[in-house]
């Protein structure tokens, strides 16, 4: 599966030229301009399936890394200072992880 599957390829595109400045990124604003917050919580659970690459049950820090990347083959990838930013955002349990329900709760925020 693939975003383009769940997302607007056009959306998707716009989102990540908005962000294509280094430390830039505002996972609010672009969960919003890819239209995954309007989604149903079964296409967020399965837009998490697709970032989570190593099918772990989490992303991890280093997968977060390339997240933009899970949305379209040219996108950046996040700064560290973005990176830490946006795990510290969703990891509400403090496992140094991003689980599926703490990634729908970040995107529904």
């Amino acid at each position: 599966m693939t975003m383009n599957s769940i997302l607007n390829p056009d959306d998707i595109k716009k989102a990540l030229d908005a962000f294509k400045a280094a430390d830039s990124f505002d996972h609010k604003k672009f969960f919003e301009m890819v239209g995954l917050k309007a989604k149903s919580t079964d296409d967020v659970k399965k837009a998490f399936h697709v970032l989570d690459a190593d099918n772990s049950g989490f992303i991890e820090e280093e997968e977060l890394k390339f997240v933009l990347k899970g949305f379209a083959t040219d996108g950046r990838d996040l700064t560290d200072k973005e990176t830490k930013a946006f795990l510290q955002a969703a990891d509400k349990d403090g496992d140094g992880k991003i689980g599926a329900e703490e990634f729908t709760a970040l995107v529904r925020e």
